[in-house]
């Protein structure tokens, strides 16, 4: 269920970069007037993240994740039947609210359901249907609009979200509620989300966002870490299929499958590094080692600062891969470090909302910024050198300023390896 929300999530996200030819051509919109329109909808993302993991914390996951995708759900389809730029832009900004309940209900979803040492392969599968999405949309985009026109694209991605709605209604519940469950299965759920019964006290008083950004540099650095990778993500995502036709002159019949190639291997790559990172900690999450991963994955995703120096198509959709893999194993990692590093489920949704915050204040500049190097430079070559840079400081920042546990008195004690069996 998390896999395929990230998937919808992100399908309805890069519906109108597939389209944004077509839509251009009919809005008369440049590619500036485009960037922002690609920002847009995470205006609005950014702004309800935070309260929307206040949500998640008060009244559960199932609500929040079924109402936001509703809402999305529904302006994705609305998009369809836009008529000026500035409908365009109402409907993205509605559709990002709805989705801002996507990571931080995800993240208590996995908080409540997933044993320790399984959250880096588990967020791995959540994280990677963001990448899914894309490749999914590439390879379906260029026939729906070719058989019914562009507009049927995002009727098309609303309904789907819609599907997944009345699964979701009827199946998921909390681990202690959950019918379909086997007992054994529960019990093993139940004692290993959290090594101390403390751990799991949702009777707990919270921490909160303030106490936890006053327990030292470690939800700012994980913010900090995440906002550098998701520019990165979002260069591609927004603007990939624009990049392929106009910089490397491919058809756009031919774009939707070359793009779809490296979001493919980023899926099966991510999910491989999130089960690597579990067996090499052997349940072993509380002293943030995690943290060396996530530094490793950003570097080797920095290596699309060389795509300058490159002109075969297939090697740069190479590099690609290669960042995306680093960059969607970024994401799950730094969403597991997370968890590793938080002592109370009850604080899991706003510290979640806090963390995407930190990606989204970077990644809706992404597409803006990149829109005015295209329309200044006429190529996407300065565009590539400073995500790779972000990227470095990213893994910077990762390594040096995540060394403590959040939601404790004694955080410095709290990642000592003797007491590392006792975080969840």
């Amino acid at each position: 269920m998390l896999f395929s929300l990230a998937m919808i999530n992100y399908i309805d996200r890069v519906t109108l970069s597939f389209a944004a030819a077509p839509i251009a051509r009919e809005f008369g919109l440049s590619p500036v007037t485009l960037g922002y329109l690609f920002s847009s909808f995470l205006w609005t993302y950014t702004i309800f993240l935070i309260p929307v993991g206040m949500l998640v914390d008060r009244f559960g996951a199932k609500r929040v994740a079924g109402f936001g995708l509703a809402l999305w759900s529904a302006a994705t389809a609305a998009t369809g039947i836009a008529w000026s730029f500035p409908s365009l832009l109402a409907t993205r900004l509605l559709m990002g609210a709805g989705e801002a309940t996507s990571n931080p209900a995800g993240a208590r979803v996995v908080r409540e359901w997933i044993p320790a040492s399984e959250r880096g392969v588990t967020n791995a599968i959540f994280n990677s249907g963001s990448y899914a999405g894309p490749a999914i949309c590439a390879l379906a985009a260029g026939p729906i609009m070719a058989a019914l026109g562009w507009p049927a694209l995002f009727f098309t991605a609303g309904g789907i979200g819609l599907v997944w709605l009345l699964c979701w209604v009827t199946w998921f519940a909390r681990p202690e509620d959950a019918a379909w469950l086997g007992e054994q299965e529960r019990q093993k759920i139940l004692s290993e989300r959290g090594a101390r019964k403390a751990d799991f006290d949702t009777s707990a008083p919270k921490t909160g966002l303030l106490g936890l950004l006053r327990k030292g540099p470690t939800l700012w650095g994980l913010a900090l870490t995440q906002g550098c990778n998701v520019y990165c993500q979002y260069l591609f995502l927004t603007w990939l299929p624009s990049y392929l036709q106009n910089e490397k002159g491919l058809a756009f019949a031919k774009t939707g499958f070359y793009a779809a190639v490296p979001y493919a291997i980023a899926v099966a790559l991510c999910i491989i590094v999130g089960r690597i990172s579990d067996r090499l900690l052997k349940g072993d999450t509380g002293g943030g080692r995690r943290r060396n991963m996530i530094a490793f994955a950003m570097l080797l995703a920095a290596i699309i600062l060389f795509a300058p120096l490159v002109d075969s198509v297939w090697v740069i959709l190479g590099l690609i891969a290669i960042s995306l893999t680093g960059v969607a194993s970024t994401t799950s990692l730094n969403f597991a470090l997370l968890n590793d590093l938080i002592r109370k489920p009850q604080d899991v949704g706003v510290a979640m909302g806090f963390l995407v915050v930190g990606g989204n204040v970077f990644g809706l500049m992404a597409p803006i910024v990149t829109g005015y190097v295209v329309a200044e430079t006429g190529h996407f070559d300065r565009a590539f050198m400073i995500a790779g840079l972000l990227l470095v400081v990213g893994a910077t920042s990762i390594l040096t300023l995540t060394r403590r546990a959040l939601g404790e008195t004694s955080d410095a004690s709290a990642l000592a390896p003797q007491h590392a069996a006792t975080s969840a």
